[in-house]
């Protein structure tokens, strides 16, 4: 028998509908509007002339862009792999284990989450000026150095995705594949990881996407002759916001986009291969 819907129910409904329209204008508009004005025929950004891609072809062939381009995608992958091992292991020592100082380890850990970006840049700048690598003369302001600081901001997120995956965890599952002659390695290799999945895959688009578009830490930590996309682009709307700048950015979201809908379609279809398996 269906419930009677009353003037009440229908008022809450039209609420919420309003509320979630605002909520993705307030979240979508400017970047739809950033994307139109990428194919807009005017150097004046705020004035609309007409359609063309030539701004596309600009950024394209603008050749410290596309070198920009290459470095925040190089850091980015390289600290997306190494923040998903490290978050990984530190989930499941936090998780699994009992030790002194834990309590104080875990509050430690979640620092680079809580504290302003502006101070963990100026920190790794102290941090990488003070340390010499491999001499006594201060530490390179390369590629090295930001992915570096960006593993060190990244993996608490994936850390703190994969723990609470972990709290899902049935420890009957563990404890009957060692009854079963399983060793550690092997639970944590066949029952553990595929568990974790879910969150390591979370964990490592968040890694990812918060290591492709940083600027404050980046800023501090680059050298000038290692400029990364959000530098770059920053130094280009110093003087005026131009199309070709949109252009580049729309080509930004675009791949962003791109990489996160791949890692789910991987995602969902290993989830599919499982519970096949399982049936």
């Amino acid at each position: 028998m269906a419930t009677p819907v009353g003037p009440l129910d229908y008022a809450r409904r039209t609420w919420v509908r309003l509320m979630l329209m605002v909520v993705f204008v307030f979240l979508y508009a400017p970047i739809v509007t950033l994307i139109a004005f990428s194919f807009n025929d005017s150097r004046r950004n705020i004035v609309w002339q007409g359609f063309t891609l030539d701004y596309y072809g600009k950024a394209l062939r603008n050749d410290s862009l596309i070198e920009a381009f290459g470095n925040s995608l190089t850091i980015a992958l390289a600290s997306t792999i190494i923040s998903i091992i490290l978050g990984a292991l530190v989930a499941v020592l936090l998780w699994r284990f009992r030790f002194p100082g834990r309590a104080g380890y875990e509050g430690a850990m979640a620092l680079p989450i809580v504290i302003p970006e502006i101070c963990m840049g100026v920190a790794m700048l102290a941090f990488f000026s003070r340390v010499g690598w491999p001499s006594d003369l201060p530490w390179p302001f390369s590629l090295s150095a930001i992915t570096i600081a960006h593993v060190s901001f990244s993996f608490p997120f994936v850390a703190v995705v994969v723990r609470a995956r972990l709290e899902g965890f049935n420890r009957e599952l563990a404890e009957a594949a060692q009854d079963l002659g399983a060793t550690e390695w092997q639970v944590f290799r066949d029952i553990m990881i595929p568990f974790m999945r879910p969150g390591l895959v979370a964990g490592g688009m968040l890694a990812f996407t918060l290591s492709l578009d940083d600027f404050v830490i980046t800023f501090f930590t680059s050298g000038p002759n290692t400029v990364t996309f959000p530098v770059k682009v920053y130094s280009m709307v110093r003087f005026s916001v131009t199309p070709e700048v949109n252009a580049a950015s729309t080509i930004l979201i675009v791949i962003t986009v791109a990489l996160t809908a791949t890692a789910l379609w991987l995602q969902n279809r290993a989830n599919d291969k499982a519970e096949r398996a399982a049936g």
